[in-house]
């Protein structure tokens, strides 16, 4: 379902709600996982981080993933949370899986694009560069949203993702070499 949804053949809030369903996940296994699995980041991300940092442009991190994993990587890049829009696990008292954030951007088809416009508007942004590997990242890149869309296919290529972006990169070196 994941892999049809960053394909995109599968709306994304239909692969989210799917995926999620047949976990079984509760907070008790969430923090379980999250223990024995730590985010585990692409090689070169922290230098390109603190590259930009150093050069006064702003990072967000921008993800179809759950701000539970994406917050300690924020955390580990410098990136103020404020600057996170991904989506939000609920948990009920008992810790039992209550459903998602649908108020979420990123957790509906073209939410990417959504996210972008909003943190255009509240930093007064004229020009993006959106990076990422899936179909929910490509459809970001729209006039008043994304203006360029870097590709990346260092853990799985997509050749409809390489096909359409405006660079398409198998390492993060050319992005750092890039910012000289």
């Amino acid at each position: 379902m994941t892999a049809q949804a960053m394909g995109g053949s599968v709306r994304f809030e239909d692969a989210l709600a799917a995926r999620l369903n047949v976990m079984g996940l509760s907070q008790q296994k969430l923090d379980e996982f999250l223990q024995v699995h730590p985010a585990q980041l692409t090689p070169g991300i922290p230098e390109l981080v603190k590259k930009l940092q150093s050069q006064g442009k702003a990072v967000f991190l921008v993800s179809g993933g759950f701000r539970q994993v994406i917050h300690p990587i924020a955390e580990a890049l410098a990136i103020p949370i404020s600057n996170v829009y991904a989506n939000q696990l609920l948990f009920k008292a008992d810790g039992s899986y209550a459903g998602f954030d649908a108020k979420e951007f990123t957790s509906r088809s073209h939410g990417k694009a959504a996210a972008i416009r909003e943190i255009k508007a509240r930093y007064g942004y004229d020009r993006i560069v959106m990076v990422g590997d899936g179909a929910t990242d490509l459809e970001a890149r729209q006039p008043d949203a994304a203006n360029i869309f870097i590709g990346y296919g260092g853990v799985v290529e997509r050749l409809n993702i390489a096909a359409q972006a405006d660079w398409y990169v198998y390492k993060i070196q050319p992005l750092i070499d890039a910012l000289d």
